[in-house]
């Protein structure tokens, strides 16, 4: 992926203390995505609350503040700073939540802000299924969220198991991992996997890859099993 020029000054927002369903990676997450984007040239802008993590080090970042993680210092950190783009992924669940605030409110519009990695419909998309009842029945044809990526897929009921949410930050994570590795020419993935998740980035369900490529969608479904399993075992080193 070649680097953005047109871009200077990245707001990243953290996770905040440990809490109950965001543990402590997004800490290591966050610093090693810190750390990167300030060897690439960019300047960072971190705001974590969590004073007990490596993260709000003053070496990560180029500033540094530990205030309350919400719509209101953060409103206030933007329209003073002024970063080009917002980073919310690495904050966990906290810093999704955080940017859907912040852009519902015209903060984000009024400071000129883009948000990097997952767009703002797919994180509003997977809190909704998030809250979905869990004893929803299940149509012959259903459109749901594929447990892995937080994407919505309508198949056939033969070849969906039911419906089910990730931790949508952990989706987003996943999906931004995947999409630099695949972009870095890794050599990570597969030729054959490289296809599939080229399809999945311009939104194409499985059954439409399948036709695609002239495969099933199990084999889509077993490609996107194997990438997850990559991306999980790349991050773990």
């Amino acid at each position: 992926m070649p680097k953005r020029t047109d871009i200077n000054r990245i707001l990243v927002i953290g996770s905040g203390p440990i809490i109950i369903g965001q543990a402590a990676e997004f800490d290591y997450a966050g610093t090693q995505a810190c750390q990167s984007l300030k060897e690439e040239g960019y300047e960072v802008i971190l705001v974590n609350s969590n004073p007990a993590t490596i993260m709000t080090d003053t070496e990560v970042a180029d500033k540094v503040y530990m205030e309350p993680l919400t719509k209101e210092f953060l409103s206030k950190i933007i329209r003073k700073e002024r970063p080009d783009a917002v980073l919310p992924s690495l904050g966990g669940q906290t810093g999704l939540n955080l940017v859907v605030e912040l852009a519902e409110d015209g903060i984000l519009r009024e400071c000129n802000v883009e948000i990097l990695g997952t767009d703002l419909s797919a994180i509003k998309k997977a809190n909704r299924r998030k809250h979905q009842p869990l004893n929803e029945s299940i149509p012959l044809t259903v459109e749901r969220v594929d447990s892995e990526w937080g994407e919505t897929n309508t198949e056939e009921a033969g070849f969906v198991k039911g419906t089910m949410e990730s931790n949508p930050e952990a989706v987003a994570l996943l999906r931004e991992i995947a999409e630099v590795l695949q972009a870095q020419n890794s050599g990570l993935f597969s030729n054959f996997e490289r296809q599939v998740w080229a399809e999945r980035l311009k939104g194409y369900a499985y059954t439409e890859i399948a036709a695609h490529l002239g495969k099933s969608p199990k084999s889509i479904d077993n490609a996107m099993q194997r990438i997850r399993k990559k991306v999980l075992t790349y991050m773990e080193k």
